[in-house]
């Protein structure tokens, strides 16, 4: 092997502080990459350099960022020494310091194929698309986490479970809530040629966005739009493990069709007591009747939360929401940043800038 040969295949090791925990990244992978690969919990959500889960503070060595999103990760930031694990490929061995996501939550990623069972129109721009998956196969994830399509092409497209894991004992499926986006390739297709039966390639889990359930604390769930499907994931996983935990739900849309689920939702907080539900419209119409909250919902937490210093957070939907929240519950209501748990629903157009 010449030295050129050599350096293309360099190896280079990754330790996270304070965890400890180490693996081995190989040219042109990136450290989340490696870390998935190796069963070792890093915190990311979008793998697109477009929403900023992942960044982490690199203590020492050298990395190389691919493409991402300056709202992920600014050029400040990145000369203060963050990285991206997302779309960073090490250049020497690294040090970084980050949250640990525990061992148990690396369930195997699998590629399979899965069958449309039904699909249903909950709103005029949302689809519940429940998936089949092979009866040999056992799919393990956590509430909260999702899969990718695989199309045709090779691009992808991720969606939260919006069915925690439990329910997999009866029926091997998992429940999608698909926003129609006029004009983008996938979405198109589910609301126009999809039919039932259809054949589909899935990857996943993936994500770590899930309840951390070693906490006692109160918790928030914060949602915009379909951000509502690993919401309700976490609520059913809540339900089931006899969770009762204080949990004050905030689900935003722009007009009330938008909470798609709503009845579900009511008869959740109808028979759950620890479950408080606060539905928030931002531009109501005179002609929907609207008489509850309006504004942003991540807004209405700041008015009814003086403190959240000792809650956790759990918001999930528009990048604009997740950021605006994570900002404001930090800096106005002391929310320690390692308690704000977050995914970020990143569009095509959210990944490269448009």
């Amino acid at each position: 092997m010449t030295s050129a040969e050599a350096a293309t295949t360099a190896a280079f090791q990754i330790t996270v502080q304070p965890s400890g925990r180490a693996f081995s990244a190989t040219t042109g992978q990136t450290i989340l990459g490696a870390a998935i690969q190796n069963g070792v919990g890093l915190p990311y959500g979008c793998k697109d350099g477009a929403c900023g889960s992942c960044k982490c503070k690199k203590i020492s060595g050298t990395v190389r960022h691919g493409e991402h999103q300056p709202k992920a990760l600014s050029a400040d930031e990145e000369a203060a020494g963050l990285v991206l694990t997302c779309c960073a490929e090490p250049l020497s061995d690294v040090v970084l310091e980050s949250r640990q996501v525990t061992d148990e939550s690396a369930y195997p990623i699998k590629k399979m194929p899965v069958r449309v069972s039904t699909l249903e129109k909950k709103s005029p721009d949302v689809m519940q698309v429940r998936l089949q998956l092979p009866a040999a196969d056992t799919f393990r994830y956590h509430a909260g986490q999702y899969i990718e399509f695989i199309l045709r092409d090779g691009a992808r497209r991720a969606y939260s479970m919006a069915n925690a894991p439990h329910t997999q004992t009866e029926a091997p499926g998992v429940e999608l809530h698909i926003r129609h986006m006029p004009g983008g390739k996938f979405t198109d297709h589910v609301f126009g040629a999809m039919k039932e039966k259809e054949i589909l390639r899935v990857e996943g889990p993936f994500g770590s966005f899930f309840l951390r359930e070693d906490s006692g604390k109160p918790i928030v769930l914060v949602a915009s739009g379909t951000g509502f499907a690993p919401i309700k994931a976490l609520i059913e996983h809540l339900q089931f493990k006899g969770i009762t935990r204080p949990t004050a739900l905030y689900w935003g849309g722009r007009r009330p069709e938008d909470l798609y689920m709503n009845d579900w939702v009511l008869a959740r907080a109808a028979e759950l007591p620890w479950l408080r539900y606060i539905p928030v419209i931002s531009n109501a119409l005179p002609e929907d009747g609207w008489s509850g909250r309006t504004g942003f919902v991540h807004q209405a937490v700041l008015d009814d939360f003086a403190d959240l210093s000792g809650h956790q957070v759990y918001a999930c939907g528009a990048p604009i929401v997740v950021d605006s929240a994570r900002a404001a519950y930090s800096a106005q209501r002391g929310l320690p940043p390692e308690e704000f748990f977050a995914d970020s629903f990143t569009s095509e157009a959210d990944k490269h800038g448009g």
